[in-house]
């Protein structure tokens, strides 16, 4: 392969890539969708199933983007090419790939944006509101909002497009450097505040005591999905960030690292949320609403609510902003290597145009909340659904499929064994990808588009 890092850049450090890419997978889906669909499957057995999937599927598929990605050196569609032909039907994943962070960074960046107003409303105290219903109102009222959306909507992209700017060292890995252990300390401190309500030895049991009668097939699945999903997996990222890695990185030794910093982050997010709300009665089966609605009433009446209301807040930005990071450098990407665009014109145009395709679902809640596709869906929720149902399972079978069956074995094999510790294994990593990886996510794809019900 044609050795073009100096050309487009590299990490400068291992720790700034392990960062930068936990970042990546460390988003919202960790603080807002893991403890709600944890608390709706009944905790325990839906966590310990989902750390076997993580395991078995997650980690198998990411060691695969970032074989791909380090052994051409190259984003998702000249990778591909790379790795087939020019004309090659594989090229299309790497498409699929920019597709899907084109599509998703649109959508993305509003629910950020909500995040961000959420700052804002902690801040003002909700307007010194003590009423739990007008509390929960204050979601309603922003998501009919339009003009809030787009505000926020624009804030969030120039901060994204502002990083990217910057480059792989200057941009991507500095941000991680220091947007990483703020999270982390964020994350400690309102654990430590939870470590000390009366729900808390209450919450440390429902998220890790099995419990087989609160867990059903579709719960499985969902916990088989989400393991998918949480690690930023299908959608070009961990290859693009895999293409600015160096031979002397262990790639299987940095993936678990990198999945167990976003487990980590998952199931402390549980302890963070569900010792609140079992400490003032409230139910962890919340669903979509447990963070912008159920929150923000139990900050109204936790002693130094708002404090903690603002840190959460932030929390909740931050990771929406490290995960779009990564959104945008795929598509930026592209740009850099297929068109041969400088870096400022592959950020600022595709990032204009990203934040022109997310106006229709920062207004999805108001003017064109009577606009509806695929089946009465507004456009968000049909944006989301065709991200989230169709473009990263198949973008993940895919890369199992080309890993597993299609690309060069001997460069598999040197890219998996290159420098690593867990050389020995593999022949089992290579039966995950090729058997039980693209099985996994079959069943999951077909789940998720309705074809297969429980």
């Amino acid at each position: 392969m044609i050795d073009n890092l100096k050309n487009r850049g590299q990490w400068a450090t291992r720790m700034g890539f392990m960062l930068a890419c936990a970042g990546s997978a460390i988003g919202l889906g960790n603080i807002w969708k893991f403890p709600y669909i944890a608390g709706m499957n009944g905790g325990g057995l839906f966590v310990l199933i989902y750390l076997f999937c993580i395991f078995a599927v997650g980690i198998p598929i990411m060691i695969c983007e970032f074989a791909v990605g380090r052994s051409t050196q190259s984003s998702p569609v000249e990778a591909f090419r790379k790795l087939t032909s020019k004309n090659s039907f594989w090229q299309i994943v790497g498409w699929m790939g920019i597709l899907s962070g084109f599509v998703i960074l649109s959508y993305y960046s509003v629910v950020a944006g909500w995040a961000m107003h959420y700052v804002f409303l902690s801040v003002k105290n909700f307007n010194g509101a003590t009423n739990p219903e007008v509390i929960s109102g204050f979601f309603g009222a922003l998501y009919s909002n339009g003009w809030v959306n787009l505000f926020w909507h624009a804030i969030f992209m120039l901060l994204t497009i502002s990083v990217i700017l910057g480059g792989v060292k200057k941009g991507i890995e500095r941000a991680a450097r220091w947007l990483m252990p703020i999270l982390f300390g964020m994350m400690l401190l309102l654990l430590i505040r939870s470590s000390f309500m009366s729900g808390f030895s209450q919450a440390v049991s429902f998220v890790f005591s099995p419990d087989a009668s609160k867990l059903t097939a579709a719960g499985v699945l969902e916990a088989l999905g989400h393991s998918f999903f949480t690690l930023s997996l299908g959608m070009g990222a961990m290859l693009t960030y895999g293409s600015y890695l160096s031979h002397k990185t262990d790639l299987v030794k940095s993936s678990i690292i990198i999945s167990i910093m976003d487990t980590a982050v998952a199931l402390i997010a549980c302890l963070i949320l569900f010792p609140v709300l079992f400490t003032y009665g409230m139910s962890p089966e919340a669903g979509p609403g447990l963070v912008f609605k159920s929150m923000p009433m139990v900050f109204s009446q936790l002693p130094g609510g708002t404090i903690f209301a603002v840190i959460f807040f932030l929390l909740l930005t931050l990771a929406a902003l490290t995960s779009a990071i990564s959104l945008m450098e795929v598509v930026t990407s592209f740009f850099i290597d297929t068109l041969g665009w400088k870096r400022k014109t592959a950020t600022l145009l595709p990032g204009f145009l990203i934040f022109l395709f997310g106006i229709p679902s920062a207004l999805s809640g108001g003017a064109l909340s009577k606009f509806t596709m695929l089946g009465g869906k507004n456009f968000f929720d049909a944006m989301d659904y065709l991200s989230s149902n169709w473009f990263l399972p198949l973008g993940g079978l895919c890369i199992a499929l080309f890993v597993g069956y299609r690309m060069d074995l001997s460069l598999v094999k040197k890219e998996f064994k290159e420098n690593s510790i867990f050389a020995k294994l593999f022949t089992p990593w290579f039966y995950c990808v090729r058997y039980l990886a693209p099985l996994a996510v079959a069943i999951v794809f077909l789940y998720k588009i309705g074809l297969l019900k429980f």
